[in-house]
């Protein structure tokens, strides 16, 4: 038996001996979790810890192993986003945890490994489409994502929760978004193919006003397709029925439309509409057009905590840090404000040359 150098407690060199692979198998078994999480914990093992880490016995895991491990598949292996990496190693440590608790190990080295987040990117001005290029894009897709071309555009949805959208997302004057697409809905075998909203749980829903042009289309979408009832389970085991607007009408067809395939069908029409890039390649994606949402919205005075909530995010920094910049008029605003305050212009001097009202205003100040 070995005892650890703080003395809490002794391993038996056999106990530990047995591989993280091995061990993390085991746990997983013992789980009593849902399905969807068990896939995702399984898809983890599978792909990313047992190939850097499986092969090493749990006594013989050090911090600088899981260390090294986050920022592998953080920046140069998997390309995962920080959160992803953080909810995993949230597993890999209750998986080393449970080492501990069994004596397998004398300590838990994953105990708090985390990648701390990037702040929100500002968008790129180029990758803001013009209202024209908007129009393109929706006159070249094919007609039946027509739609949600003007739903993300028109209120700031995600690729996910416009391919969502139901009978009941629309009420009078705006649209209520409670369910965004799965990212297996595609699949025949896909149980649940809609979900909570990003950062959300299942009962709750965010409302966007529409204008004119929006329900425009949701009326030209209907007078063309009936709405297709789609019957799932939801988290809570809740039987739920949507009357759902882009589930395909043919038989065999999946059950639902991707953001895949959405994504191809986008690219297809912008490179139709001949918005593409100096490389040939599709100038927009979808997510192209919650910026335009966005941005429009903002630079037209539309305050911006209502723009944030509108599109969902978690808190108004998001929003500042991504669309701030886009907001020429607070500039000038800013200048007018100040200028007033310090430098106040009677009316009648507001004809005078700039130099002389320069002047004039230095004379006062001495």
């Amino acid at each position: 038996m070995e005892k650890n150098k703080q003395g809490r407690g002794c391993v038996d060199p056999a106990r530990g001996a047995v591989s993280l692979s091995v061990w993390a198998a085991e746990w997983l078994e013992r789980r009593a979790i849902g399905e969807a999480t068990r896939r995702n914990y399984e898809g983890f093992v599978r792909n990313h810890l047992v190939p850097r880490l499986g092969c090493k016995s749990l006594a013989g895991l050090a911090r600088r192993d899981f260390e090294r491990f986050v920022k592998d598949i953080y920046r140069d292996g998997a390309g995962l986003a920080a959160s992803t990496v953080n909810d995993r190693m949230v597993m890999v440590a209750a998986i080393m945890e449970a080492a501990v608790v069994d004596k397998r190990t004398t300590e838990n080295p994953a105990r708090g490994i985390r990648i701390s987040r990037r702040g929100a990117v500002p968008v790129d001005e180029d990758a803001v489409p013009t209202p024209a290029e908007v129009d393109l894009i929706a006159a070249h897709i094919t007609p039946e994502f027509r739609l949600a071309v003007y739903l993300q555009s028109g209120t700031g949805q995600r690729p996910s929760e416009a391919l969502a959208f139901s009978t009941e997302c629309r009420r009078s004057g705006f649209v209520r978004i409670r369910w965004q697409v799965s990212a297996k809905a595609h699949r025949k075998d896909c149980q649940s193919p809609f979900g909570p909203l990003k950062h959300r749980l299942e009962k709750e829903c965010r409302d966007v006003p529409t204008a004119m042009f929006v329900e425009q289309e949701i009326d030209a979408h209907l007078r063309r397709w009936k709405p297709v009832p789609v019957v799932f389970t939801g988290r809570k085991g809740k039987r739920i029925r949507l009357e759902t607007f882009f589930a395909p009408r043919q038989a065999g067809a999946g059950v639902m439309p991707s953001i895949a395939s959405y994504g191809y069908q986008f690219k297809k029409a912008c490179l139709m509409a001949s918005l593409v890039d100096l490389d040939g390649k599709a100038k927009f994606t979808p997510r192209s057009l919650r910026h335009f949402f966005a941005s429009t919205a903002l630079a037209n005075g539309v305050p911006i905590h209502e723009v944030s909530r509108w599109l969902g995010h978690r808190s108004v920094k998001t929003t500042v840090d991504i669309y701030g910049h886009l907001l020429p008029s607070a500039w000038d605003c800013c200048r007018d404000v100040l200028q007033r305050a310090m430098r106040p212009v009677s009316q009648d001097a507001t004809s005078q040359p700039a130099e002389e009202v320069s002047s004039s205003g230095s004379a006062r100040a001495e």
